[in-house]
Formats: structure tokens, C-alpha cells, sequence
């Protein structure tokens, strides 16, 4: 494994010192069934907070990792590529081989405190998933929170594991100080569809679930409907029993976005599709014949389809450069002796 290749901004590919260095490395499994085969190695990092490329498509411009690889082993996610800068495999290495930023919280706050540090929005999760199974055994995130709620920075999470609701409480009191938005991944409700492609993690009704739990505890949650996968999750049937079940959920919003395959998760995808769907490469290979996105004139028909579905079943999208503002109930009146006037406005 080449621990000196993982550069400081080598997420987005380019830097110059290393976050780590092999000395600094511990690796380690677990004999407890939720943790079969899958290696961890705890590191302690240089950096927490790392900047998006201004190519990069992504609207926000600092993202927090506390892990690199994933135990969800979603067959299309576009992380997988960035296992290839230890010389690990992106395929089932990505899925099995865990990094584990064992400082990160400690880290998180001397960053924030720092006077370089602006303040500036944070995104987690649009990496890999940071509830992934191996959260509940390090808990990162308890403390990356509290870092980010004692500096009232403003930041997002995005993700497929129900393991945030762990931390609700942390997430309501930093939503008193700052900007906080929590959306959930939800591409699909096909069970079938569900367990070939996203094997490790919790079921679709159980992330609606967890939106559900959220919007009772006055939390306002979006759900990226992501992946929409051509050819098996985008019949008009499916994007309709998709959005109905956001909407009943009490999301409040659903964005959707169509698969994507960078390289390393091109081949592994293609690899899966030739296994469990063979009759399909010829028609993704034309259908991304030009790169990693699938054809605008296919964005837009998804797109209009889900907006139509959402409009229809009473929620509408968001933008998603926007955090939403999870905001504290209203202080109650004092009581007052006095009878008052009840009024209709």
C-alpha cells in the first residue's frame, strides 16, 4: 500500500506533502459478524478539510472526509477511484479496505480555529458515506459535529445510513447556531434492484424511515434521488413509486440525478452489469459513449419526470447549492393573566 501517495488534496487528485505517513498506520480486523471481512487501517491525518477543484462539478467548495473506502460497496459509487492512489483495488478493495481517519474530530476543530479558516460551508458524505457501518464502532462524527456547532460553521451531510439519527441531538443543537442541511440518498425502492447494486447498505424504506424520524423532530430533510439507473430504475412505474414513497416519507424535497460512471467505477459497474444484466452493455456503452454522464437530452427527461411526480405529490426540488436551514421551534409566549384574543392571522 502507498501511504506516502495520499496527498494532502489527493481526493481531487493534486498536493504536494502527505497526509499521513506509513509509520502512522495501524491496521486491524474485528470478529464480529457486521465487520466479516473488511480491513480497517486507522490512520492519524495532517488534514481534514479539503478543497473541491474548481472543475469539479460540485457546488460546495470544502468537503470533511473522516473515512476512504466504503462498506455500502454501492457498485457505481465514484469514489472508487480514489483507492487507486494507495494501490488498492477499487473494487472490492474499496468495498472491504477502510481507512479510518482516527483523529479526525480532534483535527476538525483546531482547523476551524484557526484564523485562515473563513467559515465557509462543509460537506460531508458526497465522498463516502461517513454513517457507513465502520461509524459505529469509531463514532467520528459525534465529535466532528461538536466541532462544527462550537464554531457555528455552517455544513451538510449527505448519506445512506440510518446511523445518523445517533446523532440527532447533536445535529438539532448545532442547527441553533448555524446553517445545517441533512439530505438522504434514496435513488429507488426496487428491492431487487437494491440488493445487487447497493448491498451494504440499509434498505431504502429504512432511509425513508429515517427522514420520517427526522421531520418529526422538526428537521427538514431533502432526499437525492440518486442514482436514477438507465434501463433499471427509469420506468415511468419506478420513478413514480420512487417519488411517492419521498413524499410520503415528508421529505422536503427530492432532486434527482442520474448515474454517473467515472473511471474506476466505470469498470466495476460494467463489470457487475456483465454479470447480472449482460443484455444491457451494448445499450450503456452507447448511452455514455462521450464520457462519465449519461446525454443532456436524457438528464433533462428524468429530470422533468421527477419534477412532474414531485409537483404532483406535494413536494418540490431544491437547489442543491443551498444547505437548508434546520431552525429551532419558536420560544413559547409567557404566560400572561390577562385573557387574550385568539385571531385567524
Amino acid at each position: 500500500m502507498r501511504w506516502d501517495n495520499l496527498t494532502e488534496d489527493s481526493e481531487h487528485s493534486r498536493a504536494d506533502a502527505a497526509l499521513f505517513g506509513a509509520d502512522a498506520v495501524t491496521t486491524r480486523t474485528f470478529d464480529t459478524p457486521e465487520f466479516a471481512g473488511i480491513t480497517f487501517h486507522e490512520v492519524r491525518a495532517r488534514s481534514i478539510i479539503n478543497r473541491v477543484p474548481a472543475v469539479s462539478r460540485m457546488s460546495f467548495q470544502w468537503t470533511v472526509n473522516p473515512y476512504r473506502g466504503c462498506s455500502h460497496a454501492c457498485v457505481y459509487c465514484f469514489a472508487r477511484k480514489t483507492h487507486s492512489y494507495l494501490d488498492l483495488d477499487t473494487g472490492l478493495g474499496f468495498d472491504s479496505q477502510i481507512v479510518v481517519k482516527i483523529n479526525a474530530p480532534e483535527l476538525l476543530r483546531r482547523q476551524l480555529g484557526s484564523r485562515r479558516w473563513q467559515g465557509e460551508h462543509i460537506a460531508m458524505g458526497t465522498n463516502v458515506d461517513c454513517y457507513q457501518r465502520a461509524e459505529g464502532r469509531y463514532r467520528l462524527m459525534p465529535g466532528i459535529i461538536a466541532a462544527l456547532r462550537d464554531h457555528a460553521n455552517p455544513f451538510s451531510i449527505l448519506t445512506k445510513g440510518t446511523l445518523i439519527l445517533r446523532d440527532l441531538d447533536l445535529i438539532k443543537q448545532a442547527a441553533e447556531v448555524t446553517d445545517v442541511g441533512i439530505s438522504v440518498s434514496v435513488g429507488f425502492t426496487d428491492p431487487e434492484l437494491w440488493r445487487t447494486v447497493e448491498p451494504g447498505t440499509p434498505a431504502p424504506e429504512r432511509r425513508l424511515d429515517v427522514v420520517r424520524t427526522l421531520g418529526e423532530h422538526g428537521i427538514g430533510c431533502g432526499v437525492l434521488m440518486a442514482p436514477v439507473i438507465p434501463f433499471l430504475g427509469d420506468e415511468p412505474a419506478q420513478l413514480r413509486a420512487t417519488v411517492r414513497a419521498i413524499a410520503a416519507s415528508g421529505a422536503t424535497s427530492v432532486t434527482p440525478l442520474v448515474l454517473h460512471l467515472r473511471p474506476g467505477a466505470r469498470e466495476w459497474f460494467m463489470a457487475w452489469l456483465g454479470q447480472h444484466h449482460p443484455y444491457l452493455v451494448a445499450r450503456y456503452e452507447r448511452l455514455y459513449a462521450e464520457g462519465s454522464y449519461a446525454p443532456k437530452w436524457y438528464q433533462r427527461r428524468i429530470t422533468r419526470q421527477v419534477h412532474e411526480l414531485a409537483e404532483e405529490y406535494g413536494i418540490g426540488p431544491t437547489r442543491a447549492d443551498l444547505p437548508r436551514r434546520i431552525r429551532p421551534p419558536e420560544p413559547a409566549e409567557p404566560p400572561t393573566s390577562e385573557p387574550t384574543q385568539l385571531s385567524l392571522i
